[in-house]
């Protein structure tokens, strides 16, 4: 549930030093108890390098892009009828997430602060399972489309129609990238390897994603087991959707 911060994050370049809770936003979860979130042994100090390095993705390009033009990956996309709550719902086809998932990633730049599709898909997945719907902050502020936008956070990222999937899609990475470069400003004093590094960056990106900006400023990078049980769900859901993602792109590959 991503709310407005009130300071953008400068997103032209990936700074390691200076570099939203809803049921909603626990959806494609297995419904059991939430495990806190494992922290990590202390070892040596990631430099700037290193982590960068750590965080540079390694996962190639699920399908080939022909433009991340909006009308033209929206001419792409496919749909499927599911059942949801008992109901059928039109939602896009696995397909046609992967596609949305990668041209949303790349039009952001997210490989720049070493994340990938899968992420993206991820986080849908942790928002809303792909399925568009309408939710609420705790304060009645609605959650929209397949991001769940707040109305005002949905306008300053771009996004004129919430629930239009492609802008939807393409404002959620817009944002994570923004969440990537404030959660590696938040872990920049701790000692982790780089692959811990990028782990807790991703962390941040859903925990930044799901807490209003009083909420996640108390995450210091080694306390997510104290964050709201929503936001712990939240992380472990995005983590699935990313794995999600790996398996139907190499379903979609066989």
């Amino acid at each position: 549930m991503p709310c407005l911060k009130k300071t953008f994050v400068a997103s032209a370049a990936l700074t390691l030093a200076a570099l939203a809770s809803l049921p909603l936003t626990s959806q494609g979860s297995d419904g059991s108890a939430v495990a806190p979130v494992a922290s990590f042994p202390v070892v040596k100090t990631v430099t700037a390098a290193a982590a960068v390095a750590a965080l540079k993705p390694a996962t190639p390009a699920a399908i080939d892009l022909e433009s991340t033009d909006v009308e033209t990956v929206r001419a792409q996309l496919k749909t499927d009828t599911i059942k949801w709550g008992g109901k059928p719902v039109q939602t896009l086809d696995e397909a046609s997430r992967i596609l949305l998932a990668q041209a949303a990633a790349e039009e952001a730049g997210l490989h720049e602060v070493g994340l990938t599709y899968e992420d993206v898909y991820g986080i849908i997945e942790a928002e809303t399972s792909w399925v568009q719907r309408t939710g609420a902050s705790k304060d009645g502020t609605p959650n929209l489309g397949l991001a769940q936008f707040e109305p005002r956070t949905a306008k300053a990222y771009g996004i004129e129609d919430p629930s239009d999937p492609v802008q939807a899609v393409y404002g959620a990475a817009r944002y994570m990238r923004d969440a990537a470069e404030w959660a590696s400003g938040r872990v920049a004093g701790l000692k982790l390897s780089p692959e811990q590094h990028a782990l807790k960056v991703r962390e941040g990106v859903s925990i930044y994603y799901n807490l209003s900006i009083k909420g996640r400023n108390k995450w210091d990078g080694q306390n997510a087991d104290e964050l709201p049980v929503e936001t712990q769900r939240h992380i472990r859901n995005a983590r699935a959707g990313a794995q999600e993602a790996r398996q139907l792109v190499a379903q979609l590959k066989a």
